[in-house]
């Protein structure tokens, strides 16, 4: 039967409570402490349920409680105070840019392009730590009021989600995302028709709506081929993040660059500066030649002169793997109908691509073609800096390697996100709000030590209690979507101690990222888990790439362990890791562990987020926590002290012994010094 017309009824807003479309519209409530409770307040389980999606919330509330919150003078009061604190953020114009760059404030926009934004776990369109960090990039950028504009996709599917089986094997499952129901609005046009971009593939047209999201200050544009004019295969461009083959992401980076190029067009936005963050936005250069080209008549080289001159390229890997490529074959598909257009043969065009412009051979390397439209190129920490000197070298064969225009900018966090409430309430006491409202403050900060130990002690329980509390919901959760035993349910009311001491592993199973390394010696292992009177329990999260074979079995060996009787209380996996499991673990752990193979942890973020909530790090000298340590030691723990092996072996034996040791000696001894008033002072 034919389709003839789809309605949806959502409850109606009295008029008291209008004011909660406008908050919910725009993403600053993502990281505003007051703003969040305003939504949880409306309903807390159905907050929960909607995975912290207000839009959603708006449009499945029950009519009556809407009714009776309109007449809750508390909750108006609360309504009104978050309102006007959305304004005011929304509409201050003494922001840091506006003081250190007041010139630039009507002048200059910078155009940031990624695959992935992590702004919220009601948008699904991230995976892991590249995504995270460019939503913590749009969000400072914003509160910083640097005039900065996002563009990316708008995943049908997103990522997958991650469950296990019995024999604890990562499945994936996808579930459609509706962007009718997100924080997001259609873009268009003064008729009010849907607004479109359609990019030239070869043989036909591709057509794209642009969803926008407010963050704070700042415009995200995402771009979605989902429309009945595509081909199906076209549509499924934008279903899955990182999914399908080579063929698929070609497609999808055509759309992030080209696409995304005549996005910023549509919008009328013309950027100054156009940000890559990693390969995958690589073509906006094309797109942006192409447009100098056809529409200001300048010549190939020229063109390339302008783009290369307000190009900008972060790299994120530290090895050549990780970077995407492609063969001339695939290229030529995708591309050969602009090279006439674009005033350039196929050998030119091929050549911006490829270290040797004249080996025929030699496939299309993103980050080549990157770098060849950039002025600027930078890595993601001090030392990933170094090694992507090193890694690209053959570019620049006669300049020594530590003259190689590559330089360095450490990946930061946007705390207002990561901060639990409690932590952040204790800082507004004593630090006053300038912490949080001017990001740059350092002064602030220096009244660090005015926090007394007890406040700052009590706080970070809390949360480690809550911490507790959640794993053992999540891991029941788990236990019966599995099918285990009725016992084994039954005794998730019992795992983790919320006195403990506390440690966190949550990171994408890479095998680089050596998640199992604390298993190289199990008794030695078993015994610190196994102490009654120091007892010690581990935390871990995190997805393996569907098709990384190796990595799940990393995950499933960490669930074999996890198994047996005595490490039931001590060890727990958390499924479907995300932004949500991960602000409980980066709230509440006690110790963040991380033991990446040096040198490939090219940042690292995650770490940096324990710090604000009271948190220590134990780690590999590797990615941001080469620097953090040797700023300040006494923030944690260093495994090793920089070692490089060749053989690796030898390396995963020393470092086991190395963390195994500064588990005994350093970490729990400390954490278990207790005072005659029960607090660790040292540790704190």
């Amino acid at each position: 039967m034919k389709k003839i017309q789809e309605y949806s009824v959502v409850p109606s807003l009295p008029g008291k409570l209008a004011g909660l479309r406008v908050i919910a519209s725009n993403l600053y409530w993502s990281w505003d402490p007051d703003s969040i409770e305003l939504f949880r307040r409306m309903d807390p389980q159905l907050w929960e349920s909607t995975r912290h999606n207000p839009v959603m919330m708006l449009q499945t509330i029950d009519q009556q409680v809407l009714e009776e919150l309109a007449d809750d003078d508390g909750f108006i009061s609360l309504l009104e105070q978050v309102s006007e604190t959305l304004d005011k953020y929304v509409n201050d114009k003494k922001t840091w840019f506006s003081r250190e760059y007041p010139e630039a404030v009507d002048k200059f926009k910078v155009a940031y392009f990624s695959a992935e934004f992590g702004i919220t776990e009601c948008l699904p369109v991230y995976s892991g730590g590249l995504g995270i960090l460019a939503g913590d990039h749009v969000k400072s950028a914003s509160d910083l009021g640097v005039p900065l504009v996002g563009v990316g996709l708008m995943y049908q599917h997103g990522y997958f989600r991650q469950y296990l089986n019995i024999d604890g094997y990562q499945q994936e499952a996808y579930y459609d995302n509706d962007p009718f129901k997100m924080p997001l609005h259609l873009q268009r046009n003064p008729d009010n028709g849907t607004r479109k971009i359609t990019v030239d593939f070869p043989g036909r047209k591709v057509v794209a709506r642009i969803w926008h999201a407010k963050v704070g200050r700042v415009n995200l544009y995402l771009l979605d081929t989902n429309l009945p004019e595509n081909r199906p295969n076209d549509r499924a461009i934008t279903y899955q993040l990182y999914g399908g083959d080579k063929e698929m992401r070609i497609q999808q980076e055509i759309m992030i660059g080209v696409g995304g190029v005549q996005t910023l067009a549509a919008m009328e936005i013309e950027p100054c500066a156009i940000h890559m963050n990693e390969g995958h936005a690589a073509f906006s250069g094309i797109g942006r030649i192409l447009r100098l080209v056809e529409e200001q008549g300048l010549a190939f080289e020229e063109a390339l002169t302008v783009v290369r001159s307000s190009g900008i390229f972060t790299t994120h890997t530290p090895v050549p793997a990780g970077i995407d490529i492609f063969e001339p074959v695939l290229v030529d598909r995708y591309f050969s109908h602009l090279y006439n257009r674009l005033g350039i043969d196929r050998k030119q065009f091929l050549a911006l691509g490829r270290r040797d412009p004249d080996n025929d051979l030699e496939p299309f390397n993103m980050s080549f073609l990157a770098m060849r439209l950039s002025a600027h190129y930078n890595g993601v920490s001090r030392l990933h800096g170094a090694v992507s000197r090193s890694m690209w070298r053959a570019n620049w064969p006669e300049v020594p390697v530590d003259d190689i225009p590559i330089t360095h900018v450490t990946n930061g966090i946007h705390i207002a996100s990561w901060i639990s409430r409690e932590a952040g309430e204790l800082y507004d006491r004593y630090l006053g709000h300038r912490w949080r409202e001017d990001p740059t403050a350092r002064e602030a900060w220096e009244r660090i030590d005015s926090l007394p130990d007890e406040a700052l002690w009590r706080t970070h329980e809390l949360r480690r209690e809550r911490l507790v509390s959640f794993a053992r919901q999540r891991l029941k959760n788990q236990l019966i979507e599995r099918g285990a035993t009725s016992q084994d349910i039954e005794q998730s009311d019992r795992a983790l101690d919320p006195n403990a001491l506390t440690i966190g592993f949550a990171r994408r199973f890479a095998t680089y990222k050596r998640a199992t390394l604390l298993l190289r010696d199990v008794d030695r292992l078993k015994k610190m888990l196994t102490d009654e009177q120091r007892p010690v329990q581990f935390l871990f999260a995190g997805k393996a790439h569907p098709r990384d074979e190796e990595g799940k079995a990393l995950i499933r060996q960490l669930i074999h362990f996890a198994r047996d009787h005595q490490m039931r209380r001590r060890v727990v996996f958390l499924e479907n890791y995300d932004m949500i499991v991960s602000r409980y673990m980066v709230q509440g752990v006690d110790v963040w562990l991380n033991t990446p193979r040096r040198p490939m942890e090219a940042s690292g973020t995650s770490g940096m987020k324990v710090v604000p909530n009271g948190g220590l790090n134990l780690s590999v000298l590797d990615g941001w926590w080469v620097e953090g340590y040797e700023i300040e030691p006494n923030t944690g723990w260093a495994i090793g002290r920089g070692e490089e092996y060749d053989d690796l072996a030898l390396q995963d034996q020393v470092e086991a012994n190395a963390l195994y040791n500064q588990l005994e000696n350093d970490v729990i001894p400390l954490f278990y010094d207790r005072g005659s008033d029960g607090l660790p002072r040292r540790w704190i």
